[in-house]
């Protein structure tokens, strides 16, 4: 006897990010879903980020961990509404994680939504939240094979952040043969090379990201 357990799973996920993707519509929020391995920066990288557009835009977070809110503290010290997701154990965030958020935001007050989901370079890639982009970051640390053992989180982004670039000079880590192998992944993918210590790269990722959004909205 079949029982498809995991394909019911993800069917249900589905609709409730097409409802989620729907209602972000209706409010004109954008929404990118950030993901990466643990310790690859993401957090660093999103408190930079958001340094360059919040006075530009109205922006919220949410914020899935394991355990523990050091994260959305980080992000609330920015006078940037913050909710915290703890996931208890799962290793990604999903649509309805996401839908029970929304008490905690005020949507009708929001022009860009970001989601750090939990660190993970699988779980996250295979569930969709209802976001308009998929963007990662990998750190230099973390080595160039990444996106041969991982190509699924590579294929379905918009961009890859390929951080702690200051680090080159200190690991063994070879940047043309990562970009290539991204590109053959996924050939239309934007790569930015940047650092949270040193803020290369950082200006450039933020004003495409401002583009990206406002391109979105004039579809």
């Amino acid at each position: 006897m079949k029982i498809p357990v995991v394909k019911n799973i993800l069917k249900a996920n589905q609709q409730i990010a097409n409802e989620n993707r729907a209602l972000f519509a209706e409010k004109g929020i954008y929404v990118m879903n950030l993901m990466s391995s643990p310790g690859a920066g993401k957090t660093s990288l999103l408190e930079k980020t958001l340094s360059h557009l919040k006075d530009r835009y109205r922006i919220g977070v949410i914020e899935g961990d394991i355990q523990d809110t050091c994260d959305s503290a980080r992000i609330a010290a920015l006078d940037i509404p913050a909710v915290q997701i703890n996931t208890g154990g799962a290793c990604h965030l999903d649509a309805p994680m996401i839908r029970q958020a929304f008490s905690s935001l005020d949507l009708d007050e929001l022009d860009l939504l970001v989601v750090e989901n939990v660190g993970n370079l699988v779980c996250p890639a295979e569930f969709d939240i209802g976001e308009n982009d998929k963007m990662m970051i990998l750190s230099v640390a973390e080595g160039d094979d990444k996106p041969r053992k991982y190509p699924l989180m590579f294929s379905i982004s918009t961009a890859i952040l390929i951080n702690k670039i200051d680090l080159l000079p200190y690991v063994n880590f070879d940047m043309k043969k990562a970009k290539d192998t991204v590109k053959k992944i996924q050939p239309g993918i934007r790569i930015f090379d940047v650092s949270c210590k040193d803020g290369t790269g950082l200006t450039a990722w933020s004003e495409w990201l401002s583009q990206r959004m406002a391109e979105l909205k004039a579809k």
